[in-house]
């Protein structure tokens, strides 16, 4: 059961979990991979590190994404509401560079 606390944070429009924000961009296929992606360390948000998956993105941040061989690095520009379309998803970042 989640305080009264946390159910606002979570409902903050102008903030939205990493591992959240990673799923619902695509950049992982489920939720618990996002998770796992995002507690790894790897994940960088405005150059630091990320070790836990609760950490809040906003709207201007930039994170950087390591898939695979591929480093993505993005601004986000909106925050999305829920996972939708490939296209919807483009539209809530810009690259800024993909690097190998």
């Amino acid at each position: 059961m989640k305080t009264k606390k946390a159910a606002a944070i979570d409902s903050d429009p102008s903030n939205l979990r990493i591992d959240k924000l990673l799923w619902f961009l695509r950049f992982a296929g489920n939720r618990a991979m996002a998770k796992k992606l995002a507690s790894t360390g790897h994940v960088r948000l405005n150059g630091r590190r990320v070790e836990r998956a609760h950490m809040m993105v906003r709207q201007g941040d930039i994170l950087t994404i390591p898939q695979g061989r591929e480093v993505h690095v993005i601004r986000i520009t909106a925050l999305p509401l829920r996972r939708g379309s490939a296209p919807d998803a483009h539209s809530c970042f810009e690259r800024l560079c993909v690097g190998e």
